[in-house]
């Protein structure tokens, strides 16, 4: 089997920018690689996806509970898995995600309870590695990013206009949920992370791509 490492990050982390840079720089050093990202917006599969995050089911996050959440992005990983990198992974290619079955890890964590998190996370990872069998990540790289700096990134992203945030990306209290849930799942999970901010403002992206890239490198090692 090939290596799955996945970039994973809150709303204005620049998971999207590090994915980016990362595949760059593998380039540079003649690593071959394929890249995905989730949710795939280009295929069928996030229909449900889709519909949840324009507020279809409900405009806050918490109306729509997260072990139904968890399944309508599963169902999108498994549809890419099938067809469009497994075989390739099952080859021996090394593969980098812009998000995964860690985004559910965090997310949806948020939505319950302290005590409720650590059963979740083992419904979750049983559910997708175990069941419907989609590979679990050999890395998972975690860009802690105050939720108070990603937003200020986030208003930039979108030039002031807050309307054009999803249901997560507008709810600040959500996303304060969904750091502290973050900070646990890393823990218990085994992601690796890398702090992205420092006295209240981002560090460069050059920085935190150094920091990717150590990472990555020992991990094909």
């Amino acid at each position: 089997m090939g290596k799955l490492i996945v970039i994973e990050g809150l709303d204005g982390s620049g998971k999207s920018t590090q994915l980016e840079m990362l595949q760059n720089r593998l380039k540079e050093k003649n690593i071959s690689f394929k890249a995905i990202s989730f949710p795939d917006y280009e295929s069928d599969s996030s229909a449900l996806v889709k519909m949840y995050l324009s507020g279809r089911f409900g405009n806050k996050p918490n109306d729509v509970n997260p072990f139904a959440a968890s399944l309508f992005y599963c169902v999108d990983r498994y549809a890419s898995f099938k067809e469009k990198w497994g075989k390739e992974y099952a080859d021996g290619k090394l593969i980098v995600a812009g998000r995964y079955t860690t985004s559910n890890a965090i997310h949806q964590a948020s939505k319950l309870s302290e005590k409720e998190w650590k059963p979740f996370l083992d419904w979750l990872y049983d559910i997708e590695y175990i069941k419907v069998g989609i590979p679990k990540p050999d890395l998972v790289i975690f860009l802690d990013m105050p939720v108070e700096v990603s937003q200020r990134l986030l208003t930039g992203r979108y030039k002031g206009d807050e309307g054009s945030k999803d249901i997560h990306e507008r709810d600040v209290e959500y996303l304060s949920r969904c750091r502290r849930a973050a900070k646990f799942v890393a823990e218990y999970s085994g992601y690796k992370t890398i702090s992205c901010a420092k006295d209240g403002m981002p560090r460069t992206k050059e920085d935190i791509s150094d920091d990717i890239m150590q990472l990555v490198l020992d991990t094909l090692r």
